[in-house]
């Protein structure tokens, strides 16, 4: 099957799974995550916090991990890992993903030590040329400018694999670029089952749910939004904040300000970022709007629509920021709900392995 095949099966089948869930969203269980490498920036509300929320609204059952394990794969640093995951759950509480909601879970990878104890008879149903020709593996890899590529990296999907399977998610919410991914999880969940033969399959084959989900720019103009390229916007920055990062996007010389893509990216860029951040204008309009206003009246706007959009987001995170205790129950309640799950997974697999010492 090549990879525009596997693309349209997996988009055919989430569009059934999208209606599917509007009648019977207790039928889905969605696992989903972040590595705590830093807070979260629009890119990251439009890509994939919003939708969560809308999933948690309809009443789906939510498991969000933060990835921490994950971060030691392709970072060096790891002295504010800690430190990063209470400021992701301070994110998730800013726009509107909720706890305590009984259908949503947030837990840390390194709390469920059941996760990790898959991970070897995972490895033993995949090959080591199935892992050196994943693409998003190869890219990540690319990316990250590693002179040393540790051996996490390229067992990363198999990682992935456990979180998804120990917590028996059968939806992952995912973008063209992360199916190799999910892909190789589905094939370990077939390998195993059909090694270890049980009257009932361990482990279920999880589905994509690929979201419509717009590229969002950084202020660059020209690359993917993100914090470490400095051309992003963040959730949690204030007024002023916005106004000094949106003072340094390049735009270009021409002072009546038009919506054109090919011809004038970067001032395209912006146009559509206020788009977003006010909902139903279109980049045409708030162009025809600004008219001769220039890059100063552009760069405005930006700010003023940002900063608007952002506010709700801001005082939901000023409520909960000073409450660590909170912070810690929070993670401790998606630990205990979420470890309860992996052991119980994990109990079932040792019996299908004959490991369960129930002689």
């Amino acid at each position: 099957m090549t990879e525009m095949d596997t693309f349209l099966q997996a988009t055919k089948k989430s569009d059934l799974i999208k209606e599917e869930i509007e009648k019977n969203p207790k039928e889905f269980r969605v696992l989903t995550g972040d590595r705590p490498t830093g807070s979260l920036h629009i890119g990251h509300y439009f890509g994939s916090l919003q939708n969560r929320v809308k999933l948690m609204e309809k009443g789906v059952p939510l498991f969000i991990l933060i990835a921490d394990y994950q971060v030691l794969t392709d970072h060096d640093a790891f002295d504010k890992i800690a430190e990063n995951t209470r400021e992701l759950v301070l994110d998730y509480l800013s726009v509107g993903l909720d706890p305590f909601h009984e259908e949503v879970c947030i837990f840390p990878h390194s709390q469920i030590p059941e996760l990790n104890q898959l991970l070897v008879p995972f490895l033993t149903l995949v090959s080591q040329a199935e892992l050196e020709r994943n693409p998003t593996v190869k890219e990540e890899i690319k990316a990250s400018n590693l002179s040393n590529v540790n051996a996490g990296m390229l067992v990363y999907p198999v990682h992935q694999a456990c979180d998804i399977l120990a917590l028996q998610g059968n939806v992952v919410p995912v973008g063209k670029d992360q199916l190799p991914h999910l892909e190789l999880t589905r094939t370990i969940a077939k390998r195993f089952n059909r090694k270890f033969k049980t009257d009932k399959p361990v482990f279920v084959s999880p589905s994509a749910l690929l979201a419509e989900v717009p590229t969002i720019l950084g202020l660059d103009g020209v690359q993917k939004m993100s914090k470490s390229r400095n051309n992003a916007i963040m959730l949690r920055m204030t007024k002023d904040e916005i106004a000094g990062v949106v003072k340094k996007a390049q735009t270009d010389s021409e002072r009546l300000i038009t919506y054109e893509p090919e011809r004038r990216p970067h001032v395209a860029n912006l146009l559509s970022l206020i788009s977003l951040m006010e909902g139903k204008t279109s980049p045409d309009k708030i162009a025809s709007e600004i008219g001769e206003g220039g890059a100063k009246v552009l760069k405005e706007r930006l700010v003023e629509s940002t900063d608007a959009f952002l506010t709700p987001f801001r005082e939901k995170r000023s409520f909960y920021e000073k409450d660590n205790d909170l912070i810690r129950q929070i993670l401790k309640q998606g630990s205990d709900q979420a470890r309860a799950i992996a052991s119980d997974t994990l109990d079932k697999t040792r019996k299908a392995m004959n490991m369960s010492l129930s002689f």
